[in-house]
């Protein structure tokens, strides 16, 4: 039997005369409708939205989160429902279908698919989805593309009235393309909605001899105070341990002042403002009321 990518439309590849049914049977289990997979297979985020595409019989364009997932946006989890624009309203589990209108250039071919284009996959997730969850899945798409937010409110421009817009500005007040993470999203929300001012993201950091030693997740620059979040690998890795040390030695000769933030302090919240505020307070930031 020849080796078949997939996810792949079984009725293609037994007209096609590259499997037979009883090897679909044997090898392959049903992912959607007509749509199959190796048994045993996993599907990812781009495979989930592939399979969808194809059960559309190429017929839909992927939106929102799987739109985001083939334009490279990361975190997007491989189990949640595929999402697209297609003329059938039942889909069958697994796949979200919405009844949008796409203006012209407002869809594009990526890896084979048909997607809307970031911008407008940006004006959905911005306008459907809870502010928080929204802000971080729009800094990871813009983290992943060249977008501006001028990109998607060029979009927001031309569908004056419609549904989510006013959720949709406030997502994009709070969005930044610099975060890395959903965590890194969040931690800024936090510090943003608790009064303290917008944070840099990714700043750079030289030596005496203007190479970058180091790139801050976020912080301000003109008080030298920095917040990190510190994802698993920093605690697992022994390289990366040994490395936040040194590193966290040279930005302290070079007089910055950071915060390290992990999952489990995002759960007290209260302390992560307190150390922030404690910093910028003690290199001259006034702190108002």
């Amino acid at each position: 039997m020849d080796e078949i990518q997939w996810p792949f439309r079984a009725s293609e590849q037994l007209h096609a005369g590259k499997l037979t049914f009883r090897e679909l049977r044997r090898f392959h289990a049903a992912v959607y409708p007509g749509v199959w997979i190796p048994r045993g297979a996993e599907l990812d985020a781009i495979g989930r939205a592939r399979a969808a595409w194809l059960w559309s019989r190429r017929k839909g364009v992927l939106c929102s989160l799987s739109a985001a997932a083939v334009h490279g946006a990361k975190w997007i989890d491989s189990e949640a429902p595929a999402e697209l624009i297609h003329g059938n309203r039942r889909p069958p589990p697994g796949i979200v279908v919405r009844s949008e209108v796409l203006a012209p250039g407002e869809a594009e071919q990526v890896g084979g698919l048909a997607v809307t284009t970031p911008a407008r996959t940006a004006f959905d997730l911005g306008r459907l989805l809870p502010e928080t969850e929204g802000v971080q899945r729009v800094d990871a798409l813009m983290n992943a593309t060249d977008l501006k937010i001028v990109d998607i409110e060029r979009v927001a421009l031309s569908r004056p009235g419609g549904r989510g817009l006013c959720r949709l500005r406030q997502t994009l007040e709070l969005v930044d393309g610099g975060a890395e993470s959903p965590y890194e999203s969040l931690t800024r929300l936090l510090l943003v909605r608790r009064g303290l001012p917008r944070p840099e993201t990714q700043i750079e950091v030289r030596d005496e001899f203007g190479r970058v030693f180091a790139r801050l997740d976020m912080g301000w620059s003109r008080w030298k105070v920095a917040v990190e979040y510190d994802g698993k690998q920093h605690w697992s890795d022994g390289r990366q341990r040994a490395w936040d040390i040194d590193r966290m030695a040279l930005l302290e000769a070079a007089g910055w002042v950071v915060i390290r933030v992990s999952v489990d302090l995002l759960r007290r919240q209260g302390v992560i403002i307190e150390r922030v505020a404690a910093a910028l307070a003690a290199r001259g930031r006034v702190l108002t009321p």
